[in-house]
């Protein structure tokens, strides 16, 4: 791991300032970056070496760390700051001299791009060791993306942009308004979408990918799934997402090869006026069913309808159990006595195969389906913390490869600061950036 030089003169600012700059050793200790350095070091033996590789990369971390959103923003306070450039590991001796230049930044950049891959197995090796201290980690993921503005002005066509690699992406929100009327809003952006897998029991990132603005959401959740599940987890329960992730062929490759249980919502994609449709539409009888996965059963002897109760998923049969309404919930019903013989004794089986996109291994209807979905507001949280805490909102990146890095860095943080919060028993703490470390 990266080494700090330690400071030789002690002052009451070293004592002030110790919190902070503690957060910055917290990260810089924590992270696997061994074969990164070696591999940087090793590129620039036998030639000048005016800024050594380790300081540099450690005031890269450290601009991460005190958000600042340029280059220039962390040269101006390394300049001022002897305690912090003591904290990466310039040389003391040469004071303000020791601060690289614009230039030397420019290039230290252009090399970590082409080591992106390193970059990437840093953000492995930190998933891989936060499940030794993390029970569970992983069991239960939610997907979402977020939009990145590129710092160019993006034009309709993209012709003449100073940035070619991004693209226009669109969002659509709908809902219901308290009178009933629909309403909906469009956002547009230029730029990137970065597409993060969320572990929602500890809401630290588990996945990324940064794609341009257009790319569909439902495009990146397989890939992103495979590849985390190759990687870390083999028994991932659960993924949750909201409406963009909604697919019968996608839940039917999760489920049925992955042995993962989609938690999605669902578009209403029947004809306009249809709410309910029969489970036996080729036989009579008096179960029906709605887009959202509720189950109906209508009293023959009436009018009434009663939602009928879920008792589980039958793995062996690939089918959800529902029972009659009036056995489960002692409500009366005049036929009760003379169920139909269609629904099998006051009992029903719905195969999965009836609609992959509306019947799924936990039922919609059931409050296990609700608690786990609401744990896909991690994710939102997340996303929240890279706006805010990681300088997203304001920055100055052009390029999907510098994107890529500037994330990349972002998440590498995130987790390290989580691993050792985590190892200095501070887990209460191990979502934050900015808590002043004890």
């Amino acid at each position: 791991m990266a080494k700090i030089i330690q400071q030789k003169i002690f002052s009451w600012k070293d004592v002030e300032e110790s919190g902070e700059l503690e957060r910055l050793r917290m990260v810089i200790e924590a992270l696997p970056d061994d074969a990164l350095m070696r591999a940087l070091e090793t590129e620039r033996k036998g030639r000048r070496d005016d800024y050594p590789i380790r300081p540099v990369w450690n005031s890269i971390l450290g601009g991460i760390v005190y958000q600042h959103v340029s280059i220039e923003s962390l040269r101006r306070e390394l300049l001022r700051n002897g305690e912090l450039r003591g904290a990466c590991g310039f040389d003391p001796v040469l004071g303000e001299k020791a601060v690289p230049s614009k230039d030397a930044y420019s290039s230290m950049l252009k090399k970590l791009i082409r080591k992106q891959e390193k970059i990437d197995a840093m953000f492995d090796g930190l998933i891989e060791e936060l499940k030794e201290y993390l029970p569970g980690l992983g069991r239960h993921l939610a997907i979402d993306s977020k939009k990145i503005e590129s710092y160019a002005r993006g034009k309709k066509d993209t012709e003449g942009s100073t940035d070619p690699e991004a693209d226009w992406g669109h969002k659509t929100y709908k809902g219901k308004r308290a009178d009933g009327s629909i309403w909906e809003k469009i956002t547009s952006w230029f730029g990137y979408k970065l597409h993060l897998l969320v572990d929602t029991t500890y809401e630290l990132p588990v996945g990324y990918a940064v794609t341009r603005a257009s790319r569909h959401d439902i495009e990146e959740m397989l890939p992103m799934v495979e590849e985390t599940q190759r990687k870390h987890f083999q028994t991932i329960e659960t993924l949750a997402g909201d409406k963009a992730y909604d697919s019968g062929s996608h839940h039917t490759v999760l489920y049925d090869k992955h042995g993962i249980k989609p938690v999605i919502d669902i578009r209403n994609q029947w004809k306009d006026g249809e709410e309910t449709k029969l489970l036996n539409p080729d036989k009579i009888d008096n179960i029906v069913y709605d887009y959202r996965g509720r189950v109906y059963c209508h009293c023959p002897d009436g009018n009434e309808r009663y939602e009928m109760a879920f008792c589980g998923f039958e793995k062996d049969r690939n089918a959800l159990k529902y029972k009659c309404p009036s056995a489960a919930y002692g409500i009366e019903c005049k036929a009760f006595a003379a169920c139909s013989q269609e629904t099998k004794g006051k009992t029903v089986r719905i195969p999965l195969e009836t609609d992959r996109r509306i019947f799924v291994p936990i039922a919609r209807s059931s409050y296990k389906w609700q608690r786990l979905y609401n744990g896909r507001t991690a994710v939102e949280r997340v996303n929240s913390r890279i706006d805010v805490s990681f300088g997203f909102e304001n920055h100055f990146i052009r390029g999907k490869a510098k994107m890529t890095l500037r994330v990349g860095l972002a998440l590498i943080v995130m987790v390290s600061m989580a691993l050792a919060r985590i190892k200095r028993d501070q887990m209460e703490d191990m979502r934050s950036l900015v808590k002043q470390a004890a």
